[in-house]
């Protein structure tokens, strides 16, 4: 297999090595180096709900200057609500760009969280009733023809979500969400978009802890995945009533279990994040403690980060928004590009591509 790192939307050879794909894709970089990712969004006009796709080519030239350094993905979701049909033209952008898509496939009826899915539900997926579509999302996906990362079941540990298995009969959930997960994969693979790299995606910690609840007991299986990817955050609000934990303690408790789960499979910090307007724990000093230990190397099998840099409503009073924009706050941008320059060695601002 042939390695490429992308540069525009033209492939630079760089070295042969034996692989299995099919098709291209995206292999971890150089030990001790890591990629870094983009997610952009806003509330729409008219609306308190970020989208989390409103991301446009002028956001990503925006970010990139303000930090100093390029970025390998951009990662944004695609919400069935709006549209089933694969979305080819904000793919299609972003690799002209020379990054890499990153979808999450967010099979949910609206925004909203903490409650039940009505039409894509678990049970409804399991039983092929979103088969067509997925099939052709999965076509259109193989004629892009480039690569794709793509994630779906977001964080399941979490209550927040309705794949969660508070919503889907508790302890017989995890179970019910590791069936439609591997549904959509084996469909996916059926369809031979073999340009689909699958990320398994996790909350750092359970919620709620329980035992049925834990995040081994939703894990697909490594035949289903080809990375890792965690969440861990900070302060949400600027009104969080628990002061946050340190990014630190929260990878220190995720990664010991996900690298038991599956030894050897690359992991990524798919979100992390904190509102720059939480008076406790300034977002500045915890991003930069966070980036000084992504790194230090401190966790080996990570390759990558991407900061959630999404504003959005809380209640009618401004004052209670969450704003985790990092170019919002001009101390937490001065961390990322002192932070990114210090370690330019070991960032990876091109995806590699491995060719067939």
């Amino acid at each position: 297999m042939k390695s490429f790192v992308l540069h525009g939307a033209l492939p630079v050879l760089l070295v042969c090595a034996a692989g299995v794909r099919a098709e291209q894709e995206i292999v971890a970089p150089p030990p001790g180096k890591l990629y870094q990712g983009f997610f952009y969004s806003a509330p729409l006009p008219g609306s308190d709900d970020a989208s989390e796709h409103n991301v446009a080519p002028a956001d990503v030239a925006a970010f990139e200057t303000a930090i100093g350094r390029k970025t390998a993905w951009i990662y944004f979701s695609d919400n069935w609500f709006e549209s089933r049909a694969f979305p080819a033209d904000t793919c299609a952008w972003i690799h002209s760009l020379g990054k890499v898509p990153y979808v999450r496939l967010m099979l949910r009826s609206d925004l909203d969280q903490r409650h039940a899915e009505k039409t894509f539900s678990l049970t409804n997926i399991i039983a092929g009733e979103f088969d067509d579509d997925l099939r052709r999302w999965a076509i259109s996906a193989k004629a892009f023809a480039h690569p794709i990362l793509i994630e779906w079941g977001t964080e399941p540990n979490g209550q927040w979500f309705a794949w969660n298995g508070r919503w889907n009969g508790r302890a017989a959930g995890p179970a019910r969400y590791v069936a439609a997960y591997r549904h959509i994969v084996d469909l996916m693979r059926d369809a031979e978009a073999d340009n689909l790299q699958w990320i398994w995606h996790v909350n750092w910690d359970d919620d709620p802890e329980r035992n049925w609840n834990r995040l081994e007991n939703y894990f697909p299986g490594e035949n289903y995945c080809d990375w890792l990817a965690v969440s861990a955050y900070g302060a949400l609000t600027p009104r969080a009533a628990d002061r946050p934990g340190s990014f630190r303690e929260e990878l220190d408790a995720a990664y010991p279990r996900l690298t038991k789960l599956a030894p050897g499979k690359p992991i990524i910090v798919a979100e992390f994040g904190g509102d720059v307007h939480y008076p406790k724990v300034p977002a500045a000093i915890w991003a930069h403690a966070a980036l000084e230990d992504l790194f230090s190397g401190r966790w080996p099998a990570v390759i990558g980060f991407c900061w959630w840099n999404e504003t959005w409503e809380n209640d009618d009073i401004a004052a209670h928004n969450s704003d985790l924009n990092i170019l919002h706050d001009p101390a937490l941008t001065s961390v990322f590009r002192e932070a990114l320059a210090k370690h330019a060695a070991l960032l990876q601002t091109s995806p590699i591509v491995r060719q067939p």
